[in-house]
């Protein structure tokens, strides 16, 4: 409980950085309230707080996850490069209960993946084949354009080269770490490509990378990015017995976040295709889908969501 109350002060922090790089790729809605100022890329020592039975949090940029067992040890995330990867790998150790340790990215933009070198040598590294793609693909171009924002991202970021993972798969794995496992999935595009979720059990815990959100809009902002599947992939969360919600960026939360963030989602890509079927253009529909959306979702920032009408029209031509 306390670890929720402490989590809810973050609400409306995101990940300024992804704005930018979104920005860029010239395929994003514009920031908006709820998307937050600039976060420190630095992850706090001995920071750590207990979320569920066998997950612990540390809540920065990205927000880290550790869960426990008595076998093995799972690290989700790495922090921007790999000074903050070791910091991780050193708060894992503190709360491991065992030597063996693995680690896997929700998703490959830097402050997710780019720590990998910071780990020891021995650790597991796990990715989906889709994800492993993208960062042989796009990683170093994204690194490069993260380390360009300010002069202590390129200090972190200097040198950098991605590890290859240990082990790939194409939808799934499931990791026994004892006492506690951790089913690693892959459910389609959304925010990226190759963006995973990590079910923990017995906790009934999501570790939702940036699929699910607190109050926050999505970030299609990859060349695979889908809102249509986004909302899919919502819909199939939605049928899982899930007490806690883990996200990358914000605050955490319960299983109530994914109802939430459907139904906003699929409310906007109702209402933009019915406008869209009565002749109005992207740019007319934009500002009515916000109107509508801010009177039915009050507490959800609106300032994005003429950028999301856009995409919805692009997908459904």
């Amino acid at each position: 409980m306390f670890a929720r109350k402490f989590a809810a002060g973050l609400t409306g922090i995101c990940a300024i950085l992804l704005l930018s790089a979104q920005a860029a790729l010239a395929q994003a809605p514009p920031p908006g309230p709820g998307r937050g100022p600039a976060m420190n890329p630095e992850i706090p020592q001995n920071a750590g707080i207990k979320v569920s039975d066998h997950v612990h949090a540390i809540m920065a940029f990205p927000n880290i996850f550790i869960v426990t067992g008595t076998r093995a040890t799972l690290v989700v995330d790495t922090g921007l490069g790999p000074a903050e990867g070791a910091i991780v790998a050193t708060e894992a150790q503190k709360l491991a209960k065992n030597q063996i340790l693995y680690l896997t990215t929700t998703h490959y933009h830097p402050e997710h993946a780019a720590g990998d070198a910071g780990f020891p040598s021995n650790t597991i590294l796990v990715r989906p084949a889709i994800q492993q793609q993208e960062i042989e693909k796009d990683g170093m171009r994204m690194v490069g354009m993260f380390s360009g924002m300010n002069a202590r991202n390129a200090e972190l970021l200097k040198d950098v080269k991605f590890r290859a993972p240990d082990i790939v798969f194409d939808k799934e794995t499931t990791l026994d770490l004892g006492g506690v496992t951790a089913k690693i999935f892959w459910l389609g595009p959304a925010h990226t490509s190759g963006d995973e979720l990590i079910y923990v059990n017995p906790d009934k815990a999501l570790i939702s990378g940036d699929i699910v959100q607190n109050k926050m809009l999505p970030n299609p902002i990859g060349a695979g990015s889908s809102l249509t599947s986004w909302i899919n992939i919502l819909a199939q969360l939605k049928t899982m017995d899930i007490r806690y919600v883990d996200p990358d960026h914000g605050a955490l939360g319960d299983g109530s976040l994914i109802t939430d963030e459907y139904n906003f989602l699929n409310d906007l890509k109702t209402r933009t295709l019915d406008l869209k079927r009565q002749g109005k253009s992207a740019d007319e529909a934009g500002p009515i889908v916000a109107s509508d959306l801010k009177t039915k979702y009050p507490a959800w920032p609106n300032n994005g969501v003429p950028g999301l009408v856009g995409h919805i029209y692009s997908e459904n031509p």
